[in-house]
């Protein structure tokens, strides 16, 4: 792991930094350490350990962000599964095994309908759903959609990788 978790006094997450950052932090005494488990950092003549999760002493007022919307991060959102039918990639439909390519971000509401590219309005689908919805609504279409596609409560923090399991209670996963 090459990063920490940066909670506001609240707890509520703020950043995942960097560990020198951290290391600042601490040295500072900005921070409290909130994990037991530890990362180390090599300096040239001693290797000092910082906490995976810490803690600002003081409450910093952020605005509220909302996650910026993306292609790809809608498809994260939904872990990469169809919408209409539940498939994933690696399961077979049509007589093929589907890859990540063939899945895309569908509109609710068409585009040619004013659907806007908002997280309310894309969800992940296959490539088969998505052609037999086409132009039409949902309900026009005769498909019925598994959830219902929100905005993430989080800012994906992390972009790639496994989140640390001492890092899943403050994201609330």
């Amino acid at each position: 792991m090459v990063a920490v978790l940066l909670l506001n006094a609240s707890y509520e997450p703020l950043a995942v930094i960097p560990k020198r950052r951290a290391l600042s932090l601490l040295l500072r005494e900005v921070v409290d350490a909130v994990s037991e488990e530890v990362v180390a950092l090599s300096g040239a003549a001693t290797t000092l350990e910082i906490p995976t999760v810490l803690r600002l002493r003081r409450y910093v007022n952020v605005p509220k962000r909302g996650a910026s919307w993306s292609r790809r991060a809608v498809m994260r959102r939904d872990s990469y599964t169809c919408i209409y039918c539940g498939v994933q990639p690696g399961s077979r439909k049509h007589g093929r095994i589907l890859r990540h390519a063939d899945f895309s971000v569908d509109h609710i509401v068409p585009k040619s309908r004013n659907g806007r590219n908002t997280w309310t309005n894309t969800a992940c689908a296959c490539s088969p759903c998505n052609n037999r919805k086409g132009n039409r609504l949902p309900h026009e279409a005769g498909m019925h959609m598994r959830w219902e596609p929100k905005t993430p409560r989080v800012d994906y923090l992390v972009a790639s990788g496994s989140i640390p399991e001492e890092w899943k209670i403050y994201l609330q996963m």
